[in-house]
């Protein structure tokens, strides 16, 4: 099945690396123009942009810090603005700072549960209006199979992804009257920046507990984010689509 998003405005928090990139590249794919949000690279946020411009795709990339509300108001107003609706908005921006609850900071709670949550109350919120007034509108958090299983050592990133799931049930109740869809991704063990930091015996550790034996790739959770951000999931609203291989069924 091809989709197909010409026409559709999306707005991607989080996305220029890992999975972020990959929806980013994804959407602009299905015929989307996108902006994306960062924090820190520019090179890196310029370099996406080139690289979507010669595919002939509409995306740029717009820096500040995910759990700044003023940001997440530029952001959204900046799509509205240029393009004349928000028609997609993916939530993906997310940091892990782990560690046993007994040796985890308060700093280390607050920056993850900021970054991660926080971010999602503020973003949702600026685009809650322009897609209510517009009567369309997909939303797509993305959560973690931590959201919904726990792991030890993160105590932090699961509320976080666990309190994801739950907002985002949550916004789909209130704003699907309006023609607004709002749904999760939970994605399993990805290959990304994030995962690549564990030594070799942890990746051969997790894969045992994969029943598909693998981890996934970035393109594999985006492909999934691009159908829900399609008229092909239309009836879809309030779920959590869990892509990981079969770890949670």
């Amino acid at each position: 099945m091809t989709l197909d998003l010409s026409g559709k405005s999306a707005l991607v928090t989080g996305g220029t690396r890992g999975i972020g990139r990959a929806i980013v590249e994804a959407l602009a794919g299905a015929g989307a123009r996108v902006v994306f949000t960062y924090r820190a690279s520019a090179d890196t946020a310029g370099a996406l942009e080139r690289e979507l411009a010669g595919r002939g795709a509409e995306a740029f990339g717009m820096q500040g810090d995910a759990g700044d509300p003023a940001h997440a108001e530029a952001a959204v107003q900046a799509v509205v603005g240029r393009w004349g609706s928000l028609d997609v908005l993916v939530l993906n921006a997310g940091i892990t700072r782990d560690n046993l609850l007994l040796r985890m900071s308060t700093e280390d709670w607050d920056d993850v549960i900021a970054t991660n949550l926080t971010s999602a109350f503020h973003f949702g919120k600026a685009a809650y209006r322009p897609m209510m007034k517009q009567r369309a509108g997909s939303i797509i958090t993305l959560a973690s199979v931590v959201g919904v299983m726990g792991n030890a050592g993160q105590a932090n990133y699961a509320a976080s992804k666990g309190g994801l799931i739950a907002f985002t049930k949550s916004l789909a109740r209130e704003l699907a009257g309006r023609g607004v869809r709002a749904n999760v991704v939970a994605p399993g063990y990805v290959a990304t920046d994030m995962t690549s930091g564990l030594g070799d015996k942890a990746q051969e550790a997790l894969q045992t507990q994969i029943p598909m034996g693998r981890v996934g790739t970035p393109e594999e959770i985006a492909s999934v984010v691009t159908f829900l951000a399609s008229d092909a999931a239309s009836y879809i609203t309030g779920q959590v689509l869990n892509v990981n291989g079969g770890m949670v069924m």
